[in-house]
């Protein structure tokens, strides 16, 4: 094979992975935006917000679609080895995550719905909006992290998964202690449980991202299992019809 053909081989899977990278970063940028207006619509109770998440998580499922389909291509035909091969695989299962992060901000959006018809309870949701800030801050380091093949920035996020842990496991005690002040709390705290859920598996999803990264960066996975914070049961449902998506 000459240099010419080779040279022109490498210059066009480079452009190939700049437009994988490319979206994954569009659909990073979407993900970010739906959890922080998931967690605004919330705490203002803007419905008219909570619809626009619910319809833009449509967009985060096509771009993964479309970049399953891509980086497919790209396996197919330029059968990358080694580090680019590292890349494609590590795109293809972020992004699997940041569609899990859309659903997870449609399922808040969806409960959202119904909160607004219900009368607040205390402070909770602020305290939602704080648990998502952080995991959006999370989820933006992350994609930094990938841009810029900093393992030790990724490393960071997987540790600052214990915060998102240890603020689900506070609201979890305050719903309880709401509930059992008075009954008539009881259905919007297991409303506002399941949206502390969701922003608990989203720093989840976030913390998968980065051990992507870590992977990228070194060919490793992080050498142990983080354990959770999470205290309390991760398999509770509770009016499972509002979760089509599997949440």
């Amino acid at each position: 094979m000459s240099d010419e053909l080779t040279n022109h081989i490498a210059s066009a899977f480079d452009r190939d992975l700049e437009g994988i990278q490319a979206q994954i970063m569009k659909m990073g940028g979407l993900a970010e935006v739906a959890i922080m207006q998931a967690a605004t619509s919330l705490e203002t109770r803007d419905e008219e917000l909570a619809q626009k998440v619910r319809r833009g998580d449509a967009a985060i499922d096509a771009l993964e679609e479309a970049l399953n389909e891509e980086a497919a291509r790209v396996i197919a035909l330029r059968a990358p080895t080694a580090t680019d091969l590292r890349v494609v695989l590590s795109v293809m299962r972020m992004s699997s995550n940041l569609e899990r992060i859309g659903d997870l901000s449609k399922n808040i959006a969806k409960r959202t719905g119904v909160l607004i018809q219900m009368q607040p309870i205390g402070s909770t949701a602020a305290s939602l909006r704080r648990m998502a800030r952080e995991v959006e801050l999370m989820l933006s380091d992350a994609l930094d992290a990938y841009i810029q093949r900093d393992e030790a920035l990724a490393l960071d996020v997987i540790e600052r998964d214990r915060d998102v842990d240890q603020m689900y496991n506070t609201l979890f005690r305050e719903f309880l202690t709401f509930m059992l002040e008075d009954p008539r709390n009881i259905t919007a705290c297991m409303h506002l449980h399941f949206i502390a859920k969701n922003i608990e598996r989203m720093g989840d999803h976030v913390t998968a991202i980065s051990e992507q990264v870590v992977f990228l960066t070194s060919g490793r996975k992080p050498e142990e299992a983080r354990v959770k914070e999470d205290r309390t049961s991760s398999d509770a449902r509770l009016s499972p019809e509002l979760d089509q998506d599997g949440e």
